[in-house]
């Protein structure tokens, strides 16, 4: 734990004060049962007593009452202790996680081909020209209405939206995954059993008032919608796709990617989400990843997948894989999908466990996005541009916008 928290560039100290927590849990706990069973012994002796044998023994009784209560109080507050600390820690990772900050991914397969602009013979627009050429994409009206970062997909862009949503649940439907609706708001248990309230919380939408949380992903509500269950090993895996908006602050991401919208404060997305036993997370999670690399294939977009160092993991992750799409006006990657193996963390956390030969154990989880629309817009409005400001529809999506082939301009 103390090399994991090394490697996440955390703080190592709080791994020696939680065992220093633990272990008064453990005492004050064992000083307490001993009490308890001497004042049980204690009762019995007094009412077979009498005289100054049974004074001396009332008078024992009293102070072992004040001291079993001094001790319960000390065993409930090491308890609350440990409890804090454990919530402080983020999950162990995977060794074979490459150690660093955001630039120290390790590149593991590149696929499709980038587009050479120059050679077509025109300049590329980028997505929010395009956008406002198709009529889709609004983001005066939307900051007039909300502030900065929100926006308006109108015309095709709202279909576009439709037409992504319908083909990726299409196809983890196809993969055995549960079509789900879930709930935008979760209580403060499910936000932080799923590790949100951790160094994600400045992230977070609060409203206070009702002391809930907007989610940021479905994921939330994925994780919590089995908390405090056991579920039976035959019944495993267990795959749901969430489709649900997704709120994020986006603390500290002032003046990144201001223009248009690849990063805004509200965005619906298609996320893929696993229950399974813990040696097979492994496994499942590869699966995760060949599910989003079909999808962005289907989509006919040039992209990477990366391995994601330690730094860059976030609090639940032991390990996750992002898969970049190219961004032709950036000249450069970015991330539009990514898949994380949070193994037991989360189910620890939430209370869910799987049965097995009559026994109950913790089991692993794991999400992975499918579709996070805007970014996906943005993607395939630039790669799929023409000369004239049209853009080409990929093939898996005609039938979703009747058949359409081309989004013409609306707007010179």
């Amino acid at each position: 734990m103390r090399a994991s928290q090394r490697a996440r560039g955390e703080d190592v100290a709080l791994v020696d004060a939680l065992l220093s927590a633990d272990e008064r849990r453990r005492s004050s706990g064992v000083r307490f049962d001993e009490l308890r069973a001497e004042q049980k012994s204690l009762g019995k002796l007094i009412g077979k007593a009498a005289g100054d044998e049974k004074t001396d023994l009332l008078k024992r009784a009293d102070q072992l009452k004040a001291d079993v209560k001094a001790a319960d109080a000390e065993r409930a507050a090491a308890d609350a202790e440990t409890q804090e600390l454990l919530l402080k820690l983020s999950n162990l990772v995977h060794p074979d996680v490459p150690v660093g900050g955001e630039e120290d991914f390790v590149t593991l397969e590149t696929h499709g081909t980038i587009r050479d602009f120059a050679a077509e013979g025109f300049e590329p627009r980028d997505h929010l020209e395009l956008g406002q050429r198709l009529g889709a994409i609004d983001v005066e009206r939307g900051a007039k209405v909300s502030g900065s970062r929100f926006y308006f997909l109108t015309g095709v862009g709202a279909l576009l939206e439709l037409a992504l949503v319908n083909a990726a649940m299409a196809q983890a439907t196809a993969a055995g995954f549960t079509p789900m609706l879930t709930p935008a708001l979760v209580r403060p248990q499910s936000m932080a059993g799923t590790g949100f309230l951790g160094q994600a919380a400045q992230d977070v939408y609060h409203l206070d008032k009702d002391d809930l949380y907007l989610v940021g992903t479905s994921e939330v509500a994925l994780a919590a919608y089995h908390m405090d269950e056991i579920l039976e090993a035959d019944k495993l895996p267990l795959r749901y796709a969430g489709f649900s908006p997704c709120f994020r602050r986006e603390a500290g991401s002032h003046g990144k990617d201001t223009r248009g919208i690849f990063r805004v404060h509200q965005f619906d997305k298609v996320e893929m989400f696993s229950y399974v036993a813990p040696e097979d997370s492994q496994e499942e999670h590869r699966r995760l990843l060949e599910w989003e690399k079909q999808w962005l294939t289907s989509l006919e977009l040039p992209f990477r997948v990366i391995d994601v160092a330690s730094g860059d993991l976030g609090s639940s992750a032991a390990r996750k894989y992002d898969c970049e799409a190219w961004i032709p006006t950036q000249g450069k990657y970015r991330e539009l999908t990514s898949t994380s193996d949070c193994t037991e963390f989360q189910s620890r956390r939430l209370q869910i466990r799987m049965r097995e030969d009559k026994k109950a154990r913790p089991l692993a989880t794991l999400n992975g996005t499918l579709c996070a629309v805007p970014r996906t817009i943005v993607a395939i409005l630039e790669n799929h541009q023409q000369p004239d400001g049209s853009v080409r529809v990929p093939e898996v999506l005609r039938p979703y916008l009747g058949g359409r082939e081309i989004l013409e301009p609306v707007a010179k």
